[in-house]
Formats: C-alpha cells, sequence, structure tokens
C-alpha cells in the first residue's frame, strides 16, 4: 500500500504506543474523532493493516474521479457501507463483526460523528456492544492534530501542521458483563471513553454529539434517558 508510507513520509505523524497494538487477532481501535482524516491516520499509524467502514458512495462515482476516490478508499481499507439507522446500522454492525471474526482490525469512532468544536462528546455504546459480544480487545487512540490539518469545510490536508497518534493499552471489557446488558454496554463504554480521554487530553463535552433538535418529538426524545447506540 502506497499510501502509507507516502503520507509517512509527508506528514510526519508522531506515533506513540506502538507496542501498545496487538500484531494478530481481532481488535477493535477505539479513537476521537475531529477530521476527515482521522480514518487515514490512524491506518498509517498502526502497525497493522486496520479496516473501517466508509460512505458507499465514495466507491459509485463513475469515470476517472470515480476509480481515483474508490482506489484511495479500497488502499486504506475502507469497506463501503450505507449509512443510517434501523436496519442500515444492524447491517454495518454484522459487517464489523464479521471482519474480527476473521481476526482482522477495524477503527470506529465511539463518539458516532465528528467533533466540530474540539471536545470529547460521550461515546454511544455500539463499540462496547461489539468488542462484548466478539471479545475483541479495544485499542483506546487519541487523535491530537488532525482538526488542524484538515478542518471541516477543507478541501485540501495543511502541510504545515502534525499529527500526533497515540495508542493506549488494550481494554478487555468483559468484566462488564454480556454485551445484552444495557448496564455493561454503558459501563464498558465509559471505560473506552475515559481511556480515550486521558490520550487526547480534550476538554469533556459531557453531552452526546447530535444535531440539534427540532421540534418538540426531537426535543422529548433527546431528553429522556436511552442508550445511544
Amino acid at each position: 500500500m502506497i499510501i502509507s508510507p507516502l503520507a509517512r513520509l509527508v506528514y510526519r505523524p508522531r506515533v506513540e504506543g506502538r507496542e501498545n497494538v496487538p500484531r494478530t487477532g481481532a481488535v477493535i481501535f477505539a479513537s476521537n474523532h475531529l477530521s476527515f482524516i482521522d480514518s487515514i491516520a490512524i491506518p498509517v499509524a498502526a502497525p497493522r493493516p486496520v479496516h473501517f467502514l466508509a460512505k458507499s458512495s465514495y466507491f459509485e462515482g463513475t469515470g476517472l474521479s470515480g476509480a481515483i476516490s474508490r482506489g484511495f478508499f479500497e488502499s486504506i481499507g475502507a469497506i463501503p457501507v450505507r449509512r443510517g439507522a434501523g436496519q442500515a446500522a444492524l447491517d454495518a454492525l454484522d459487517q464489523q463483526r464479521q471482519l474480527l471474526d476473521e481476526g482482522l482490525a477495524v477503527a470506529l469512532y465511539p463518539e458516532g460523528t465528528r467533533s466540530t468544536d474540539g471536545r470529547l462528546y460521550k461515546g454511544r455504546t455500539g463499540v462496547a456492544f461489539l468488542a462484548l459480544q466478539t471479545g475483541a480487545p479495544v485499542v483506546p487512540v487519541g487523535l491530537i492534530g488532525t482538526d488542524r490539518v484538515m478542518p471541516k469545510g477543507a478541501k485540501l490536508p495543511s502541510l504545515r501542521e502534525r499529527v500526533t497518534v497515540r495508542f493506549g493499552a488494550p481494554l478487555d471489557l468483559s468484566t462488564h458483563g454480556a454485551a445484552n446488558s444495557g448496564r455493561a454496554r454503558r459501563t464498558a463504554t465509559d471505560e473506552i471513553m475515559a481511556a480515550i480521554h486521558a490520550l487526547s487530553e480534550q476538554e469533556l463535552a459531557g453531552t452526546y454529539n447530535e444535531a440539534p433538535a427540532h421540534g418538540p418529538i426531537e426535543k422529548i426524545k433527546q431528553a429522556l434517558p436511552h442508550e445511544r447506540r
């Protein structure tokens, strides 16, 4: 894969904790999420191939630009998935579980979407569910500076900034309980987010990263205590 050595040469990322990454077997990288290039920074810095889910539209373009986009995302380990709730979310979870069953590494963002203000938001429980169900260890990842290299809305990454990627010690979440326990998923997620916070040193938002509610029904839904998966 030519992308990784080229990116390392151009951006000279600072990588800490590579020794914490298991070299074989299923593993989940759980990272904070600041920029589009986070999904490039992790595979570039990791000492083994890493797979992550990317919007299927990146793979469906036509002509030369479509071929370039498809080739790029395939080269960095991306797997196409249709985004959405309901069945689409379950299908994505099944894809990730299959990769782990094959002994591969996957990267996920417990916050669900990028932080636009640099703070670390509460984690959704899907990552913990996957870890508890498969028994895969979770390697927390702290990304620093990716939002400066490529802020939201930027068309090209900056060459003046450097990224730091910190890999933490693997987490065995099995002590929290079974995957079908909501309490186990929540406490396991909180452990993951605490480990990410220790690495990224971000300010804690204390809330979920979700769009402002529109209308009374959506406001009620967000106010009620419910599990974000």
